[in-house]
């Protein structure tokens, strides 16, 4: 079974705390106009292309009034009131190119229906297709619970503490019993991307299949699945796109050479496993010739000159006596070391090759968090004045609150693309470095980049084992295409006598 499609699917979370509004991704993933009622800001994305599908899907006790996309939102907006609360998951994850629109608008109300709004959460499905084979849907999915009557439930309850009767333990510094806080649902658990990448892995198949398609989604990485392949980079929109007009980006160059080392790989191993399953069947149901009849063979072949048969002799022969093969036996021993030699340097190439592309996105990332970092804190900073001014209290305070919101909103309007590109390589920066992460400081670029100096040479050393390999591989096939000359030939060759020191 072919597994052509890429399987792509991103969870991020819609925070506050970064900046970002739920009513203004869900204008954008729309393409849409809405009215954030939380700060006052108009979202207008109706010139926004691709849009071909949005619809909102409800648990049954949510209010019915909640279809409306910009209720939903700003509901959503008026119950958070902290100034970092999370407001909404997303989800974007690609569809499969060879679905209709009808098809693909289908299978993913099914998903959505049954993997989210089945558990009680409010969905915000938007499909987008421009036409440049890059067809994926949105799904905005609220984080807080609801009601049975319609109400915002919390995200989290209190549960008391208790001793080992059952009791509940009273502290006299607080004056109050202890309690802990649990979440309300298990929606943030960290299982749960992976369960959903399942899910939808099993449904597009399902439908693959129940259409008559010999294709398959696979959310297994190359290595999960036993496939020895070196792995691709996520393009992007973006990227994609200025491939497209014929504008060359890293991370297509890096995909090419990923194409034609992948190419490579499933090349040598076809020629050496072919190599192998030909020496088994030879001394099993043959009696091969001896290697001074493969020699002779070469030597005498018609059609060619005579220095390029001494060259063919003598080339095999060097390889035989370099490598001490005396037999068939011992050829087939070559081969079988040679296949091992190869499964060693495949391995060793892939890691080589995946950390390369891994050190690459880290550089990518890193120069991306210092070229733009200073957008960072400037739209940090008049955020901040927004924020202050609306703690503030007396006359003008509104008018001076609004008036710091504008000059914020004008700021993240004219510098959105570098203020996405800083927050995409603020969240790629913690998510490698961790609890290293430090927001004010540079990255370890230099280091990374030491690094990447490093396992560029020792990919280049593989790929000189690998082609000394396919040397090797070429002689074998020499030797091969003798044999079985000598094998159908009606008359016998004469056998030269040969010497330099060789047993044959």
């Amino acid at each position: 079974m072919d597994s052509t499609f890429h399987f792509h699917s991103h969870v991020q979370v819609i925070s506050r705390g970064k900046g970002k509004s739920a009513v203004a991704a869900a204008a954008y993933r729309a393409g849409e106009t809405i009215k954030n009622e939380y700060d006052g800001t108009v979202h207008d994305y109706t010139r926004k292309g691709g849009v071909v599908y949005t619809e909102i899907l409800l648990p049954g006790h949510a209010p019915r009034e909640y279809a409306d996309r910009a209720v939903l939102w700003n509901a959503v907006e008026k119950i958070e009131k902290a100034e970092n609360s999370q407001l909404a998951r997303e989800l974007d994850i690609a569809l499969p190119t060879v679905f209709t629109l009808e098809q693909n608008t289908s299978l993913a109300r099914e998903y959505v229906q049954k993997t989210f709004v089945e558990k009680g959460m409010c969905a915000d499905l938007c499909i987008h297709d421009k036409g440049d084979g890059n067809p994926h849907m949105h799904i905005m999915l609220t984080m807080r619970p609801i009601n049975e009557n319609g109400t915002w439930s919390g995200k989290q309850k209190k549960e008391y503490i208790l001793d080992r009767n059952g009791n509940k333990i009273y502290d006299p510094k607080k004056r109050q019993y202890k309690c802990r806080s649990i979440p309300s649902t298990d929606w943030n658990d960290r299982d749960n991307a992976d369960k959903w990448r399942k899910a939808w892995e099993d449904m597009a198949n399902a439908e693959l299949e129940r259409l008559g398609f010999d294709t398959r989604i696979d959310r297994r990485t190359y290595a999960e699945q036993g496939i020895e392949l070196v792995p691709t980079v996520h393009m992007g929109v973006a990227a994609m796109q200025m491939e497209k007009r014929g504008i060359r980006t890293e991370r297509g160059d890096q995909n090419r050479e990923v194409a034609v080392t992948n190419k490579q790989i499933r090349q040598l191993r076809a020629r050496i496993n072919k190599l192998s399953g030909w020496l088994k069947h030879e001394t099993v149901t043959a009696k091969p010739p001896t290697l001074a009849d493969v020699l002779d063979e070469v030597m005498s072949r018609q059609g060619q000159s005579s220095l390029t048969r001494l060259r063919n002799g003598v080339e095999i022969f060097n390889f035989l006596q370099d490598n001490k093969v005396y037999s068939m036996e011992d050829l087939e021993k070559k081969v079988n070391t040679m296949r091992n030699r190869f499964d060693s340097v495949n391995d060793e190439l892939k890691k080589a090759e995946r950390r390369i592309g891994t050190l690459k996105e880290h550089i990518r990332h890193s120069e991306n968090f210092k070229n733009f970092l200073k957008h960072k804190r400037k739209y940090d900073e008049l955020y901040s004045v927004y924020t202050d001014a609306r703690k503030a209290a007396g006359f003008g305070a509104e008018r001076k609150s609004q008036k710091a919101l504008n000059a914020a909103n004008e700021y993240y309007d004219t510098h959105r693309s570098e203020l996405a590109m800083f927050d995409s390589a603020d969240k790629y920066l913690r998510g490698v470095l961790q609890e290293r992460y430090d927001p004010t400081k540079m990255p370890p670029i230099a280091m990374w980049q030491k690094e990447l100096t490093a396992k560029a040479t020792e990919k280049d050393s593989l790929y000189r084992e690998y082609y000394a390999l396919k040397d090797e591989t070429t002689k074998v096939e020499k030797i091969q295409r003798s044999v079985k000359e000598i094998l159908h030939s009606e008359t016998p060759k004469r056998t030269r006598t040969w010497s330099m020191g060789m047993k044959l």
